[in-house]
Order: C-alpha cells, then structure tokens, then sequence
C-alpha cells in the first residue's frame, strides 16, 4: 500500500507532463482500437460464414450468371440437402447516397440455410405469400425510419425502372455478427418481370447455395459440382462460404495491410514519446534514488518505482482510451451508414489495446530503470549542492 502511494505521489509531481502523456497515449490507444475494428469490420463477412455451406458462381466471373436448371441438379447431388439461389439487385432509394445490399432470393431455401435471419412466424408467412414482399434488417430498418406495412422504392441499375416492394418484415441477427443491414424480396418476382422485358435473361441466377449435410465434404462436392457442369456454356466455380467471402476482401488487401501497418505505427511512435518521459522522470531524480540507495534501498526498488508509475500512467491512459473507442466506433459506424454492415468493437479489439497500453508501460520503463538501479550512490548524489 505505501508502493502503491509513493509511485502516485511520483506521477503527479508534473502534472502537466503527465496530464500530456496520458492524453497521447488516449489518442494512441483509442485510434488503434477504431483501426483495428475497421479491419475486423473488412473481415466479418468471412468470420461470420458457415463451413456447411457452399458458394457457386460462374466460373468467369460474379458478371456472369447461371441457368436456373443448375439447382435441380446440384440438389440431387450426394451430400447436398438444400439448395437455394439469389441475385444481386444493385437498387438506388431515392438517390445515389441511399445504398445498401439488395438481394432478390428464393425465399423458402434461403431463409432454411440461413436460420440467423430470425423473423417472428407472422412476418414471415407474410413475406412468403406477398410476391412483392420484402424483408430488411433491424439496422436497416432504423437508418430509414421503416416500418412493417411500408412500401419500398428502389431505381433499378443492372434490373432498370422503378421497383416497389412491400415490407413485410424485420429480422434481427442471431449473433452480433449477423449483418441486419441488407435486403431480400422475392426472386420469382425480378424473373417474372425480366422475362416479359428480356425474355433471353429470364431464369438465369446470380449464385447458387448449398447446403451440405457434413461440412467436412465440402471439398468432395465442390469438386462434383464443377465436374458436373465443367465444358458446359457456363461452367461453374464452387468454394465454401468463406472462401467467397474472402475472395472480396483480397480486392482490398493492399488497404488492409497499409491500416495494420498504421495501427501499430502509433503504438510505436507513442511508446518513443513514453518512454521520452520516464527518461526525464528518471534523470531529474538521480539524486533521490542515490539518497534511497544510501538509506539501505536497493536497485530493485529503484527500478519497481520507476516501472510502478509508467504503468500507471499508461493503465490509466489505455483505460481512457479504451472508453473512448466505443463513442468514436458508435460515430464512425452511423457516419458509413451501410458501408460496413457489421461494425462493433470486438472483445479481441479491446484485449490488444489494453496489452498494447501495458506494453507501452513497460518497454518505456525498461532503459530509464536499469539506468537508476545501476547509478553508484556517490555519482547520484555530488548532484546536490
């Protein structure tokens, strides 16, 4: 307890150096906390996926789409109990600012392999015999003020004119990784009204979905679907739900690396500055500690003196900083809108800061420390006069 005192005592000599340190290493720790949620944000796609499913698109490329045909027969596959398909939509509310993901779907099969869509029975029977139905996110369904009951109008891009879908229900995520920020409607309605439009783009799909009923066949049956279809006029590219997934975050893994690289940059650069002061600290009472050595305290409690108070003013600023992420987490997620559909600071998030916090307490200590517990008695003290 008397330490615990004498090392407050210690940091709060210079209140304003370090009333200054704690803020830096607030902004330091809060600013790798929001970085490293905007790589977790990049990556909760892929973490969210489930290994019993599989993803097939057309083997050229997402661009290009598949017949329909195709369900029936990679539903009578060994392995696979469900299949379902759906289409991106790529729809504009009200103007080019509102986007969001739309995707047109075959409701009964969608909504079995993804059972962390969770609708009350009543939204649900409504949106299966609505063909203009359409269900959204709880997140979604906040940033627009949408109730059940609502109509929606989307302005088509790839599918044009003007689409008006009845809201039909809400769902919310099983878990927090569940994105509540996307839309789904019924796929028979965007056939039936291209086929009377382009009838040669009528019953052709985006992707198709399988479930399997052991995820360790995953690699068994991809292979058999793309064998299946392999020299057809549209063969078939078939790889786990996280593989898909992942395969857009590649696109942007340049930006991903260069934000890692940055989040531990300011870590780096706010250790420098820590350990700049508890070299000040250290220097400006050589003669105290040379005093304590002469009264019979040894090196070692020079040097847990010294350790004592850079953890505590790092503790205190990781703490702050940790406080701080959640507010500026909260602002950045309401300021992209649907641009990161999961964003929320992870357990893991707060995990690394508070050891980065620690670290920083530690490794600016180290130099000043030994320094003190090596100074001679004499040298300490001819600093009196």
């Amino acid at each position: 307890m008397y330490f615990l005192r004498l090392v407050v005592k210690n940091a709060l000599r210079h209140k304003l150096r370090t009333t200054l340190t704690i803020v830096g290493i607030v902004v330091a720790i809060s600013a790798f906390g929001l970085l490293r949620t905007v790589i977790d944000a990049w990556y909760a796609g892929a973490n969210a996926s489930s290994s019993a499913r599989l993803i097939t698109r057309n083997a050229v490329s997402l661009v290009f789409s598949l017949p329909l045909t195709y369900a029936q027969r990679i539903r009578q596959m060994p392995g696979v109990t469900t299949v379902s398909w759906a289409n991106w939509f790529g729809g504009v509310y009200i103007s080019e600012r509102n986007f969001f993901p739309q995707f047109a779907i075959d409701a009964p099969t969608y909504l079995e392999i993804y059972p962390e869509f969770l609708l009350s029975a009543e939204e649900r029977k409504a949106f299966l015999t609505d063909r203009q139905g359409a269900i959204v996110g709880r997140k979604l369904a906040l940033q627009y003020g949408w109730k059940t009951g609502d109509q929606i109008p989307l302005r088509g891009t790839i599918f044009p004119g003007t689409w008006t879908f009845n809201l039909r229900g809400i769902y919310d995520g099983a878990t927090k990784t569940t994105a509540e920020s996307q839309m789904f409607f019924h796929w028979a309605y965007l056939n039936e009204s291209v086929k009377k439009r382009v009838p040669r783009r009528g019953d052709q799909i985006g992707v198709l979905i399988e479930q399997l009923k052991d995820p360790d066949q995953a690699a068994t049956v991809s292979q058999a679907i793309d064998s299946t279809f392999r020299n057809s006029l549209a063969e078939t590219l078939t790889e786990t739900e996280n593989a898909f997934q992942l395969g857009f975050v590649s696109m942007s893994e340049a930006i991903l690396l260069a934000i890692q690289a940055v989040s531990f940059v300011v870590i780096v650069i706010i250790m420098a500055v820590m350990a700049n002061t508890m070299a000040m600290t250290a220097r400006e009472r050589g003669t105290e500690y040379a005093t304590l050595k002469a009264l019979g305290f040894g090196g070692g409690f020079v040097a847990l003196l010294i350790f004592g108070e850079s953890l505590l003013i790092a503790a205190i600023g990781g703490v702050a900083g940790i406080a701080l992420t959640f507010p500026l987490a909260n602002a950045f997620r309401e300021a992209l809108g649907t641009f990161f559909p999961i964003f929320y600071v992870s357990d893991e998030t707060l995990t690394l800061q508070l050891g980065a916090a620690l670290v920083v307490g530690v490794v600016a200590a180290i130099f000043p420390a030994w320094r003190a517990s090596r100074l001679p008695v004499v040298e300490g003290l001819r600093a009196i006069a």
